[in-house]
Protein backbone atom coordinates (compact mmCIF):
# COMPACT_ATOMS: atom_id res chain seq x y z
CA UNK A 1 0.00 0.00 0.00
CA UNK A 2 2.95 2.32 0.55
CA UNK A 3 3.85 1.87 -3.13
CA UNK A 4 0.32 2.81 -4.09
CA UNK A 5 0.42 5.93 -1.93
CA UNK A 6 3.76 6.93 -3.43
CA UNK A 7 2.43 6.50 -6.96
CA UNK A 8 -0.70 8.46 -6.12
CA UNK A 9 1.39 11.26 -4.68
CA UNK A 10 3.25 11.47 -7.96
CA UNK A 11 -0.02 11.58 -9.84
CA UNK A 12 -1.31 14.31 -7.59
CA UNK A 13 1.77 16.40 -8.37
CA UNK A 14 0.88 16.06 -12.05
CA UNK A 15 -2.54 17.46 -11.31
CA UNK A 16 -5.11 14.86 -12.30
CA UNK A 17 -5.90 13.55 -8.84
CA UNK A 18 -7.46 16.78 -7.62
CA UNK A 19 -11.22 16.30 -7.63
CA UNK A 20 -12.95 19.06 -9.56
CA UNK A 21 -16.63 19.82 -9.67
CA UNK A 22 -19.67 18.11 -8.17
CA UNK A 23 -19.30 14.96 -10.26
CA UNK A 24 -15.74 14.26 -9.13
CA UNK A 25 -16.75 14.89 -5.53
CA UNK A 26 -19.67 12.49 -5.97
CA UNK A 27 -17.28 9.82 -7.19
CA UNK A 28 -15.03 10.34 -4.19
CA UNK A 29 -17.93 9.97 -1.79
CA UNK A 30 -19.62 7.06 -3.56
CA UNK A 31 -16.45 5.00 -3.72
CA UNK A 32 -16.01 5.04 0.05
CA UNK A 33 -16.89 1.71 1.64
CA UNK A 34 -20.53 1.54 2.66
CA UNK A 35 -21.49 4.78 0.91
CA UNK A 36 -24.20 3.14 -1.20
CA UNK A 37 -26.89 1.09 0.52
CA UNK A 38 -27.91 -2.22 -1.10
CA UNK A 39 -31.45 -0.97 -1.69
CA UNK A 40 -30.26 2.25 -3.33
CA UNK A 41 -27.77 0.40 -5.48
CA UNK A 42 -30.29 -2.20 -6.63
CA UNK A 43 -32.70 0.58 -7.58
CA UNK A 44 -29.97 2.36 -9.54
CA UNK A 45 -29.05 -0.84 -11.38
CA UNK A 46 -32.64 -1.27 -12.48
CA UNK A 47 -32.89 2.25 -13.85
CA UNK A 48 -32.15 3.13 -17.47
CA UNK A 49 -29.21 5.17 -18.72
CA UNK A 50 -28.81 8.57 -17.10
CA UNK A 51 -27.49 11.65 -18.89
CA UNK A 52 -24.72 13.84 -17.54
CA UNK A 53 -21.54 13.90 -15.51
CA UNK A 54 -17.82 13.60 -16.13
CA UNK A 55 -16.16 10.19 -15.93
CA UNK A 56 -12.44 9.84 -15.31
CA UNK A 57 -10.71 6.77 -16.68
CA UNK A 58 -7.16 5.75 -15.73
CA UNK A 59 -4.89 4.00 -18.25
CA UNK A 60 -1.20 3.26 -18.50
CA UNK A 61 0.31 5.92 -20.76
CA UNK A 62 3.12 6.59 -23.16
CA UNK A 63 4.85 9.59 -21.61
CA UNK A 64 5.40 13.15 -22.77
CA UNK A 65 5.64 12.12 -26.45
CA UNK A 66 2.03 10.97 -26.63
CA UNK A 67 0.01 12.03 -29.67
CA UNK A 68 -3.66 12.09 -30.60
CA UNK A 69 -2.88 11.05 -34.17
CA UNK A 70 -5.15 7.97 -34.41
CA UNK A 71 -2.96 6.38 -37.07
CA UNK A 72 -0.03 6.42 -34.65
CA UNK A 73 -1.96 4.51 -31.97
CA UNK A 74 0.00 1.68 -30.33
CA UNK A 75 -1.02 1.51 -26.67
CA UNK A 76 -4.39 0.66 -25.14
CA UNK A 77 -4.79 4.28 -24.03
CA UNK A 78 -4.11 5.40 -27.62
CA UNK A 79 -6.81 3.07 -28.91
CA UNK A 80 -9.33 4.15 -26.28
CA UNK A 81 -8.72 7.86 -26.95
CA UNK A 82 -8.90 7.31 -30.72
CA UNK A 83 -12.19 5.43 -30.33
CA UNK A 84 -13.64 8.39 -28.41
CA UNK A 85 -12.63 10.93 -31.06
CA UNK A 86 -12.71 9.00 -34.35
CA UNK A 87 -14.45 6.17 -36.22
CA UNK A 88 -13.30 3.30 -38.42
CA UNK A 89 -15.24 1.87 -41.34
CA UNK A 90 -15.76 -1.30 -39.28
CA UNK A 91 -14.77 -2.79 -35.94
CA UNK A 92 -14.65 -6.26 -34.42
CA UNK A 93 -17.55 -7.75 -32.47
CA UNK A 94 -17.06 -9.99 -29.44
CA UNK A 95 -16.58 -13.01 -31.74
CA UNK A 96 -14.03 -11.03 -33.82
CA UNK A 97 -16.31 -10.83 -36.85
CA UNK A 98 -16.28 -7.43 -38.57
CA UNK A 99 -19.21 -5.13 -37.67
CA UNK A 100 -20.13 -2.11 -39.86
CA UNK A 101 -19.39 1.33 -38.40
CA UNK A 102 -18.88 4.29 -40.78
CA UNK A 103 -19.42 1.73 -43.53
CA UNK A 104 -23.16 1.13 -43.67
CA UNK A 105 -22.60 -1.92 -45.86
CA UNK A 106 -20.03 -3.62 -48.12
CA UNK A 107 -20.35 -5.80 -51.19
CA UNK A 108 -17.66 -7.67 -53.15
CA UNK A 109 -17.64 -8.51 -56.84
CA UNK A 110 -17.81 -12.16 -57.95
CA UNK A 111 -14.03 -12.58 -57.91
CA UNK A 112 -13.59 -10.98 -54.46
CA UNK A 113 -10.94 -8.56 -55.68
CA UNK A 114 -13.14 -5.43 -55.74
CA UNK A 115 -15.22 -4.28 -52.78
CA UNK A 116 -17.75 -1.44 -52.83
CA UNK A 117 -18.29 0.36 -49.51
CA UNK A 118 -21.38 2.49 -48.89
CA UNK A 119 -20.87 5.09 -46.16
CA UNK A 120 -23.54 5.97 -43.64
CA UNK A 121 -24.49 9.61 -43.07
CA UNK A 122 -22.00 10.89 -40.52
CA UNK A 123 -20.27 14.18 -39.86
CA UNK A 124 -16.99 15.37 -38.45
CA UNK A 125 -17.03 17.54 -35.34
CA UNK A 126 -16.82 20.70 -37.45
CA UNK A 127 -20.02 19.75 -39.29
CA UNK A 128 -18.46 18.54 -42.56
CA UNK A 129 -19.84 15.22 -43.84
CA UNK A 130 -17.61 12.13 -43.88
CA UNK A 131 -17.02 11.37 -47.56
CA UNK A 132 -15.37 8.77 -49.78
CA UNK A 133 -12.48 11.17 -50.35
CA UNK A 134 -11.85 11.33 -46.59
CA UNK A 135 -11.71 7.53 -46.51
CA UNK A 136 -9.25 7.26 -49.40
CA UNK A 137 -7.11 10.09 -48.04
CA UNK A 138 -6.97 8.42 -44.62
CA UNK A 139 -5.93 5.05 -46.05
CA UNK A 140 -3.34 6.62 -48.33
CA UNK A 141 -1.86 8.48 -45.36
CA UNK A 142 -1.59 5.20 -43.42
CA UNK A 143 -0.06 3.39 -46.40
CA UNK A 144 2.50 6.11 -47.19
CA UNK A 145 5.83 4.30 -47.79
CA UNK A 146 7.55 6.86 -45.55
CA UNK A 147 5.11 6.24 -42.69
CA UNK A 148 5.37 3.65 -39.93
CA UNK A 149 1.71 3.47 -38.93
CA UNK A 150 0.59 0.16 -37.41
CA UNK A 151 -2.36 -0.35 -39.79
CA UNK A 152 -0.04 -0.10 -42.80
CA UNK A 153 0.48 -3.87 -43.02
CA UNK A 154 -3.26 -4.49 -42.76
CA UNK A 155 -3.94 -2.22 -45.75
CA UNK A 156 -1.34 -3.98 -47.91
CA UNK A 157 -3.94 -5.96 -49.95
CA UNK A 158 -5.50 -2.71 -51.27
CA UNK A 159 -4.36 -1.20 -54.56
CA UNK A 160 -4.95 2.37 -53.45
CA UNK A 161 -3.85 3.83 -56.78
CA UNK A 162 -6.62 1.93 -58.53
CA UNK A 163 -9.24 2.48 -55.82
CA UNK A 164 -11.68 5.37 -56.29
CA UNK A 165 -14.54 7.43 -54.94
CA UNK A 166 -17.59 6.46 -57.01
CA UNK A 167 -19.49 9.34 -55.40
CA UNK A 168 -19.45 11.18 -52.07
CA UNK A 169 -20.81 8.17 -50.13
CA UNK A 170 -19.35 5.24 -52.10
CA UNK A 171 -15.78 3.91 -52.13
CA UNK A 172 -14.58 1.25 -54.53
CA UNK A 173 -11.53 -0.62 -53.24
CA UNK A 174 -9.52 -2.54 -55.82
CA UNK A 175 -7.45 -5.32 -54.28
CA UNK A 176 -4.20 -6.93 -55.37
CA UNK A 177 -5.73 -10.41 -55.00
CA UNK A 178 -9.02 -12.02 -53.96
CA UNK A 179 -9.72 -11.42 -50.26
CA UNK A 180 -12.93 -12.84 -48.80
CA UNK A 181 -12.14 -11.44 -45.35
CA UNK A 182 -11.58 -7.88 -46.58
CA UNK A 183 -13.92 -6.39 -43.91
CA UNK A 184 -11.19 -7.33 -41.40
CA UNK A 185 -9.01 -4.69 -43.08
CA UNK A 186 -11.68 -2.04 -42.51
CA UNK A 187 -11.69 -2.97 -38.80
CA UNK A 188 -7.88 -3.07 -38.43
CA UNK A 189 -6.28 -1.53 -35.35
CA UNK A 190 -5.51 2.12 -36.14
CA UNK A 191 -7.43 2.32 -39.45
CA UNK A 192 -9.36 5.45 -38.42
CA UNK A 193 -10.95 7.92 -40.80
CA UNK A 194 -9.76 11.53 -40.52
CA UNK A 195 -10.66 14.60 -42.62
CA UNK A 196 -8.87 14.63 -45.98
CA UNK A 197 -7.06 17.87 -45.10
CA UNK A 198 -5.91 16.72 -41.64
CA UNK A 199 -2.19 17.32 -41.13
CA UNK A 200 -1.94 18.05 -37.40
CA UNK A 201 -3.64 16.44 -34.41
CA UNK A 202 -2.95 18.86 -31.57
CA UNK A 203 -6.67 19.76 -31.69
CA UNK A 204 -8.07 16.79 -33.59
CA UNK A 205 -11.32 16.76 -35.52
CA UNK A 206 -12.91 13.35 -35.90
CA UNK A 207 -16.37 11.89 -36.32
CA UNK A 208 -16.43 10.01 -33.00
CA UNK A 209 -18.87 10.21 -30.08
CA UNK A 210 -16.78 12.80 -28.22
CA UNK A 211 -15.08 15.98 -29.39
CA UNK A 212 -11.79 17.48 -28.27
CA UNK A 213 -11.49 19.90 -25.34
CA UNK A 214 -7.89 19.76 -24.08
CA UNK A 215 -4.84 17.52 -24.01
CA UNK A 216 -1.66 17.32 -21.94
CA UNK A 217 0.61 14.53 -23.25
CA UNK A 218 1.53 12.04 -20.56
CA UNK A 219 -1.17 13.38 -18.25
CA UNK A 220 -4.75 13.77 -19.49
CA UNK A 221 -7.19 14.19 -22.36
CA UNK A 222 -10.57 15.85 -21.82
CA UNK A 223 -13.37 15.37 -24.36
CA UNK A 224 -17.05 16.33 -24.39
CA UNK A 225 -20.24 14.76 -25.72
CA UNK A 226 -20.84 15.01 -29.47
CA UNK A 227 -24.58 15.64 -29.62
CA UNK A 228 -24.61 15.07 -33.40
CA UNK A 229 -22.97 11.63 -33.28
CA UNK A 230 -24.41 9.34 -35.97
CA UNK A 231 -25.14 6.53 -33.51
CA UNK A 232 -26.65 8.81 -30.88
CA UNK A 233 -25.07 11.14 -28.35
CA UNK A 234 -23.14 9.60 -25.41
CA UNK A 235 -24.72 9.58 -21.97
CA UNK A 236 -21.76 11.38 -20.36
CA UNK A 237 -21.26 15.12 -20.60
CA UNK A 238 -17.49 14.75 -20.43
CA UNK A 239 -14.87 12.03 -20.41
CA UNK A 240 -11.34 12.47 -19.09
CA UNK A 241 -8.53 10.01 -19.76
CA UNK A 242 -5.84 10.24 -17.10
CA UNK A 243 -2.46 8.53 -17.15
CA UNK A 244 -1.29 6.30 -14.30
CA UNK A 245 1.60 4.11 -15.37
CA UNK A 246 1.75 1.87 -12.31
CA UNK A 247 -1.01 -0.68 -11.75
CA UNK A 248 -0.98 0.17 -8.06
CA UNK A 249 -1.61 3.83 -8.92
CA UNK A 250 -4.61 2.99 -11.11
CA UNK A 251 -6.05 0.75 -8.41
CA UNK A 252 -5.37 3.31 -5.70
CA UNK A 253 -6.94 6.14 -7.70
CA UNK A 254 -10.06 4.04 -8.20
CA UNK A 255 -10.30 3.02 -4.55
CA UNK A 256 -9.85 6.61 -3.40
CA UNK A 257 -12.58 7.89 -5.75
CA UNK A 258 -10.27 10.00 -7.89
CA UNK A 259 -11.17 7.99 -11.02
CA UNK A 260 -14.20 5.84 -11.78
CA UNK A 261 -12.66 3.45 -14.32
CA UNK A 262 -9.28 1.71 -14.12
CA UNK A 263 -7.87 -0.24 -17.04
CA UNK A 264 -5.56 -3.27 -16.86
CA UNK A 265 -5.52 -4.46 -13.26
CA UNK A 266 -3.64 -7.49 -11.95
CA UNK A 267 -5.55 -10.67 -11.02
CA UNK A 268 -4.30 -10.34 -7.43
CA UNK A 269 -5.79 -6.84 -7.17
CA UNK A 270 -9.09 -8.09 -8.54
CA UNK A 271 -9.21 -10.97 -6.07
CA UNK A 272 -8.48 -8.67 -3.15
CA UNK A 273 -11.32 -6.24 -3.84
CA UNK A 274 -13.95 -8.20 -5.76
CA UNK A 275 -17.29 -8.52 -4.02
CA UNK A 276 -16.48 -6.10 -1.20
CA UNK A 277 -18.58 -3.21 -2.47
CA UNK A 278 -15.87 -0.60 -3.05
CA UNK A 279 -15.29 -1.37 -6.74
CA UNK A 280 -16.82 -3.55 -9.46
CA UNK A 281 -14.42 -5.87 -11.25
CA UNK A 282 -15.04 -6.71 -14.91
CA UNK A 283 -13.20 -9.59 -16.57
CA UNK A 284 -13.13 -9.45 -20.36
CA UNK A 285 -12.78 -13.07 -21.53
CA UNK A 286 -10.56 -14.24 -24.36
CA UNK A 287 -8.57 -11.02 -24.52
CA UNK A 288 -5.08 -12.52 -24.76
CA UNK A 289 -3.81 -15.87 -25.97
CA UNK A 290 -1.01 -17.28 -23.77
CA UNK A 291 1.41 -19.98 -24.82
CA UNK A 292 4.82 -21.02 -26.06
CA UNK A 293 6.25 -20.98 -29.59
CA UNK A 294 8.28 -23.94 -30.82
CA UNK A 295 10.40 -23.15 -33.87
CA UNK A 296 9.50 -25.81 -36.42
CA UNK A 297 12.49 -25.21 -38.71
CA UNK A 298 15.26 -26.29 -36.29
CA UNK A 299 16.07 -29.05 -33.80
CA UNK A 300 14.52 -30.32 -31.68
CA UNK A 301 11.16 -28.98 -32.87
CA UNK A 302 11.66 -29.72 -36.56
CA UNK A 303 10.49 -33.21 -35.57
CA UNK A 304 6.66 -33.18 -35.22
CA UNK A 305 6.88 -35.97 -32.64
CA UNK A 306 8.77 -33.65 -30.30
CA UNK A 307 6.14 -30.94 -30.79
CA UNK A 308 3.36 -33.42 -30.03
CA UNK A 309 5.22 -34.53 -26.92
CA UNK A 310 5.37 -30.94 -25.67
CA UNK A 311 1.63 -30.54 -26.32
CA UNK A 312 1.10 -33.52 -23.99
CA UNK A 313 3.54 -32.32 -21.32
CA UNK A 314 1.52 -29.19 -20.60
CA UNK A 315 -0.91 -29.20 -17.68
CA UNK A 316 -3.00 -26.29 -18.90
CA UNK A 317 -5.05 -25.78 -15.76
CA UNK A 318 -1.91 -25.59 -13.63
CA UNK A 319 -0.49 -22.98 -16.02
CA UNK A 320 -3.67 -20.86 -15.95
CA UNK A 321 -3.97 -21.12 -12.18
CA UNK A 322 -0.29 -20.43 -11.53
CA UNK A 323 0.75 -17.97 -14.24
CA UNK A 324 -2.57 -16.10 -14.56
CA UNK A 325 -3.81 -16.52 -10.98
CA UNK A 326 -6.80 -18.34 -12.45
CA UNK A 327 -7.92 -15.28 -14.46
CA UNK A 328 -8.54 -17.07 -17.74
CA UNK A 329 -9.46 -20.38 -19.31
CA UNK A 330 -7.44 -23.26 -20.69
CA UNK A 331 -6.39 -23.39 -24.33
CA UNK A 332 -6.24 -26.21 -26.85
CA UNK A 333 -3.19 -25.26 -28.95
CA UNK A 334 -5.25 -23.18 -31.36
CA UNK A 335 -5.68 -19.41 -31.47
CA UNK A 336 -9.04 -17.68 -31.08
CA UNK A 337 -11.15 -19.75 -28.69
CA UNK A 338 -14.73 -18.51 -29.02
CA UNK A 339 -14.00 -16.49 -32.17
CA UNK A 340 -15.62 -16.88 -35.58
CA UNK A 341 -14.30 -19.99 -37.41
CA UNK A 342 -12.78 -21.58 -34.28
CA UNK A 343 -13.05 -25.41 -34.46
CA UNK A 344 -14.68 -25.99 -31.09
CA UNK A 345 -15.33 -29.67 -31.84
CA UNK A 346 -11.70 -30.75 -31.49
CA UNK A 347 -11.05 -32.78 -28.32
CA UNK A 348 -9.54 -30.86 -25.42
CA UNK A 349 -5.91 -31.87 -25.06
CA UNK A 350 -4.83 -32.96 -21.56
CA UNK A 351 -1.53 -33.87 -19.97
CA UNK A 352 -0.32 -37.39 -20.88
CA UNK A 353 3.24 -37.84 -19.66
CA UNK A 354 3.46 -41.52 -20.66
CA UNK A 355 2.55 -40.74 -24.26
CA UNK A 356 4.91 -37.72 -24.23
CA UNK A 357 7.83 -39.94 -23.11
CA UNK A 358 6.99 -42.49 -25.80
CA UNK A 359 6.98 -39.81 -28.53
CA UNK A 360 10.30 -38.42 -27.34
CA UNK A 361 11.82 -41.93 -27.34
CA UNK A 362 10.46 -42.55 -30.84
CA UNK A 363 12.06 -39.29 -31.99
CA UNK A 364 15.41 -40.19 -30.39
CA UNK A 365 15.02 -37.26 -27.98
CA UNK A 366 15.16 -39.02 -24.62
CA UNK A 367 16.90 -36.85 -22.03
CA UNK A 368 16.18 -33.75 -24.16
CA UNK A 369 17.56 -30.44 -22.93
CA UNK A 370 16.15 -27.19 -24.29
CA UNK A 371 16.26 -23.47 -23.43
CA UNK A 372 13.00 -21.59 -22.88
CA UNK A 373 13.33 -17.87 -23.56
CA UNK A 374 11.05 -15.64 -21.54
CA UNK A 375 10.97 -12.14 -20.01
CA UNK A 376 8.67 -9.95 -17.89
CA UNK A 377 7.24 -8.65 -21.17
CA UNK A 378 3.69 -9.75 -20.33
CA UNK A 379 1.73 -10.97 -17.33
CA UNK A 380 2.63 -14.51 -16.35
CA UNK A 381 5.51 -15.05 -18.77
CA UNK A 382 8.23 -15.80 -16.24
CA UNK A 383 5.84 -17.69 -13.97
CA UNK A 384 4.65 -19.88 -16.85
CA UNK A 385 8.24 -20.68 -17.74
CA UNK A 386 8.94 -21.94 -14.23
CA UNK A 387 5.76 -24.02 -14.11
CA UNK A 388 6.39 -25.61 -17.50
CA UNK A 389 9.96 -26.42 -16.50
CA UNK A 390 8.61 -28.50 -13.60
CA UNK A 391 6.02 -30.18 -15.82
CA UNK A 392 8.64 -31.09 -18.45
CA UNK A 393 10.93 -32.61 -15.84
CA UNK A 394 8.24 -35.23 -15.15
CA UNK A 395 8.61 -36.35 -18.79
CA UNK A 396 12.40 -36.48 -18.59
CA UNK A 397 12.93 -33.12 -20.34
CA UNK A 398 15.30 -30.56 -18.87
CA UNK A 399 14.29 -26.95 -19.53
CA UNK A 400 16.59 -24.04 -18.80
CA UNK A 401 14.49 -20.90 -18.31
CA UNK A 402 16.37 -17.91 -19.70
CA UNK A 403 14.93 -14.52 -18.65
CA UNK A 404 15.73 -11.81 -21.21
CA UNK A 405 15.23 -8.08 -21.66
CA UNK A 406 11.53 -7.17 -21.69
CA UNK A 407 12.18 -4.12 -23.89
CA UNK A 408 13.75 -6.13 -26.73
CA UNK A 409 12.03 -9.45 -26.09
CA UNK A 410 9.66 -9.59 -29.07
CA UNK A 411 12.42 -8.71 -31.51
CA UNK A 412 14.83 -11.15 -29.86
CA UNK A 413 12.56 -14.20 -30.05
CA UNK A 414 11.21 -13.69 -33.57
CA UNK A 415 14.14 -15.43 -35.24
CA UNK A 416 16.35 -16.61 -32.39
CA UNK A 417 16.16 -19.56 -30.02
CA UNK A 418 13.95 -22.64 -30.21
CA UNK A 419 11.26 -22.26 -27.49
CA UNK A 420 9.81 -19.04 -26.07
CA UNK A 421 6.91 -17.56 -24.13
CA UNK A 422 4.31 -15.89 -26.33
CA UNK A 423 1.16 -13.79 -26.09
CA UNK A 424 -1.27 -12.34 -28.60
CA UNK A 425 -4.19 -9.96 -28.29
CA UNK A 426 -7.57 -10.47 -29.91
CA UNK A 427 -7.75 -10.55 -33.71
CA UNK A 428 -9.72 -12.58 -36.27
CA UNK A 429 -8.44 -16.12 -36.84
CA UNK A 430 -7.84 -15.19 -40.48
CA UNK A 431 -5.56 -12.34 -39.38
CA UNK A 432 -3.64 -14.63 -37.02
CA UNK A 433 -3.06 -17.06 -39.90
CA UNK A 434 -2.04 -14.40 -42.42
CA UNK A 435 0.26 -12.53 -40.05
CA UNK A 436 1.91 -15.47 -38.27
CA UNK A 437 1.54 -18.73 -40.16
CA UNK A 438 2.13 -18.16 -43.86
CA UNK A 439 5.53 -18.65 -45.44
CA UNK A 440 5.92 -14.92 -46.07
CA UNK A 441 4.43 -13.71 -42.78
CA UNK A 442 6.71 -11.13 -41.17
CA UNK A 443 5.85 -12.19 -37.59
CA UNK A 444 6.07 -15.96 -38.12
CA UNK A 445 7.66 -16.80 -34.76
CA UNK A 446 7.11 -20.58 -35.08
CA UNK A 447 8.72 -20.60 -38.55
CA UNK A 448 5.77 -22.64 -39.80
CA UNK A 449 6.38 -22.54 -43.58
CA UNK A 450 4.25 -24.98 -45.57
CA UNK A 451 3.37 -24.18 -49.23
CA UNK A 452 0.31 -26.44 -49.15
CA UNK A 453 -0.91 -24.62 -46.03
CA UNK A 454 -0.40 -21.30 -47.86
CA UNK A 455 -2.45 -22.69 -50.75
CA UNK A 456 -5.35 -23.52 -48.45
CA UNK A 457 -5.31 -19.95 -47.14
CA UNK A 458 -5.40 -18.55 -50.69
CA UNK A 459 -8.24 -20.95 -51.52
CA UNK A 460 -10.16 -19.72 -48.48
CA UNK A 461 -9.71 -16.11 -49.55
CA UNK A 462 -11.12 -16.93 -52.98
CA UNK A 463 -14.22 -18.62 -51.49
CA UNK A 464 -17.26 -16.40 -51.27
CA UNK A 465 -19.48 -18.75 -49.25
CA UNK A 466 -18.75 -18.32 -45.51
CA UNK A 467 -19.60 -21.95 -44.64
CA UNK A 468 -17.25 -23.31 -47.29
CA UNK A 469 -14.59 -20.85 -46.19
CA UNK A 470 -15.07 -21.99 -42.60
CA UNK A 471 -14.51 -25.61 -43.67
CA UNK A 472 -11.17 -24.62 -45.21
CA UNK A 473 -10.16 -22.78 -42.03
CA UNK A 474 -11.04 -25.90 -40.04
CA UNK A 475 -8.77 -28.04 -42.25
CA UNK A 476 -5.94 -25.60 -41.64
CA UNK A 477 -6.53 -25.50 -37.90
CA UNK A 478 -6.78 -29.29 -37.58
CA UNK A 479 -3.34 -29.50 -39.12
CA UNK A 480 -1.99 -26.93 -36.67
CA UNK A 481 -3.62 -28.87 -33.83
CA UNK A 482 -1.76 -32.01 -34.93
CA UNK A 483 1.64 -30.60 -35.82
CA UNK A 484 1.84 -26.83 -35.45
CA UNK A 485 4.36 -24.83 -33.45
CA UNK A 486 2.03 -22.95 -31.08
CA UNK A 487 1.54 -24.57 -27.68
CA UNK A 488 -1.43 -22.48 -26.56
CA UNK A 489 -2.15 -23.30 -22.94
CA UNK A 490 -4.56 -20.52 -22.02
CA UNK A 491 -6.56 -17.42 -22.76
CA UNK A 492 -6.21 -14.61 -20.24
CA UNK A 493 -9.03 -12.37 -19.05
CA UNK A 494 -8.44 -8.65 -19.36
CA UNK A 495 -9.32 -7.03 -16.06
CA UNK A 496 -10.81 -3.59 -15.59
CA UNK A 497 -12.63 -2.15 -12.59
CA UNK A 498 -15.07 0.67 -12.04
CA UNK A 499 -16.69 2.65 -9.28
CA UNK A 500 -19.93 0.97 -8.15
CA UNK A 501 -22.16 3.59 -9.76
CA UNK A 502 -20.71 3.20 -13.27
CA UNK A 503 -23.03 1.37 -15.68
CA UNK A 504 -22.96 0.16 -19.26
CA UNK A 505 -19.50 -1.47 -19.26
CA UNK A 506 -19.47 -4.53 -21.54
CA UNK A 507 -18.61 -7.79 -19.79
CA UNK A 508 -18.16 -9.83 -22.97
CA UNK A 509 -15.96 -7.75 -25.30
CA UNK A 510 -12.29 -8.78 -25.52
CA UNK A 511 -9.78 -5.92 -25.38
CA UNK A 512 -9.48 -3.94 -28.63
CA UNK A 513 -12.91 -4.96 -29.91
CA UNK A 514 -15.86 -2.66 -30.58
CA UNK A 515 -17.44 -2.69 -27.12
CA UNK A 516 -14.18 -2.54 -25.15
CA UNK A 517 -13.58 0.99 -23.75
CA UNK A 518 -16.96 1.97 -25.20
CA UNK A 519 -17.36 5.15 -23.19
CA UNK A 520 -20.20 6.47 -25.33
CA UNK A 521 -22.38 3.68 -23.88
CA UNK A 522 -21.35 4.19 -20.24
CA UNK A 523 -23.32 6.26 -17.73
CA UNK A 524 -23.26 7.24 -14.08
CA UNK A 525 -26.13 5.79 -12.03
Amino acid sequence: MNDARSSLAGLARRGFLIATGATALAFSTACDAGSTTPDARNAAEGAGPRQGGRLRAAFAGGGANETLDPHAANLFVDAARAKALFDKLADFGADLAAVPRLAERWEPNDTLDTWRITLRKAAFHDGRPVTAEDVLSSYRRIADPKATFRAKASLEPIDLDASRAVDASTVEFRLKRPYAEFPNVLAAFGAYIVPKDAVAFDKPIGSGPFSFVSFTPGSSLLVKRNDAYWEGAPHLDELEFVVAGEESARAGALLSGQVAYAHELDPATARTHQGKGRIDVVRLPGSAMQGFVMKTDRPPFNDPRVRRAFFLIADRKELVDGALSGAGEIGNDLFGKGYQFYPAGLPQRTQDLDRARALLKEAGAEGLKVTLDTAPAATGFVEAGGIFKEQAAKAGVTIEVKVGNKDTYWRDILNNGTLASYRSGAMPIESHISQRLLTGSTTNATKWQRPDFDDLYQQAQSTRDAAQRGALYERMQRRLYDEGGFLIWGFADWIIATAPQVRGVSKTAPANTLDWARFDKIWIA
